[in-house]
């Protein structure tokens, strides 16, 4: 009777164990979303300041969005989204053309930039000498010291835009980081019901940086660079967040 029951208990090991683990596969809904910084615009280069206000891609910002695309190539997307600004959109077109993966993008405002209000397309030292003042620094230089060695928050630098604009149309850190992590929630979300899968989404620096700034343990001491990629992981209901600022893509794009 017990070599019966050894007999049926290995027969049933034998049976089950691979349908086991392939249930366990198929049921693997994991999502892992390429949020990327739009390339470098006329804006960027002049440095103005380019929240809600939109420039197009220079020839160094279309460039290395398809050294992006170029090292993106062995990753297949299930859905590409973008800001509705015209520069995210048109870095989300050259990384799918440059990586050979038509698809449609889906288009959101809650992916957009911070609205500067009254600063927009103005030089950007103009506004961060106002918000240098109004948080007690003696130069911009000082405010930007500050938070390159960790000694000034981000959401505390970010948040002197609202309170600096006079137009009342700037967005404060909290809408900001709100609207990009409800968003962000969304995709996840109905990516996971849908079986999972990689997601491309282009959006903007600052704004990418509030929607992270409380879902990372890394610092935040410096700016994304453009076309830089910070990639998310979304499992049982939980996000997981990666390098920020990874270049590693345009890289390898580059040799290619």
């Amino acid at each position: 009777m017990k070599r019966f029951s050894l007999l049926l208990a290995l027969l049933s090991s034998l049976i089950f164990s691979p349908l086991l683990a392939y249930a366990e596969t198929a049921g693997d809904n994991t999502v892992t979303i390429y949020v990327t910084r739009h390339g470098k615009t006329m804006f960027n280069t002049v440095h103005r300041v380019q929240g809600w206000a939109d420039t197009p891609l220079t020839t160094a910002g279309v460039t290395v969005a398809e050294q992006l695309g170029k090292g993106l190539k062995e990753v297949e997307f299930k859905k590409v989204y973008a800001s509705d600004l015209g520069r995210a959109r048109q870095t989300a077109r050259i990384i799918l053309a440059a990586k050979g993966q038509p698809l449609d993008i889906v288009e959101s405002e809650k992916l957009r930039e911070f609205c500067f209000g009254i600063y927009e397309g103005d030089l950007d030292a103009n506004m961060w000498g106002a918000i240098a003042t109004k948080l007690g620094y003696e130069s911009e230089k000082a405010l930007f010291g500050d938070f390159a060695n960790g000694k000034l928050p981000f959401d505390k630098m970010f948040g002197g835009v609202a309170l600096v604009d006079t137009s009342g149309e700037a967005e404060t850190f909290a809408t900001v980081k709100a609207r990009m992590q409800s968003e962000l929630k969304t995709i996840a979300e109905e990516t996971a019901a849908q079986g999972g899968g990689n997601i491309l989404l282009v959006s903007h620096g600052a704004a990418i940086l509030a929607m992270v700034a409380d879902m990372s343990s890394t610092p935040i001491v410096a700016p994304l660079s453009n076309a830089s990629v910070t990639q998310i992981t979304y499992k049982n209901g939980e996000f997981t967040v990666g390098k920020l600022g990874d270049m590693s893509y345009v890289e390898k794009g580059a040799k290619l």
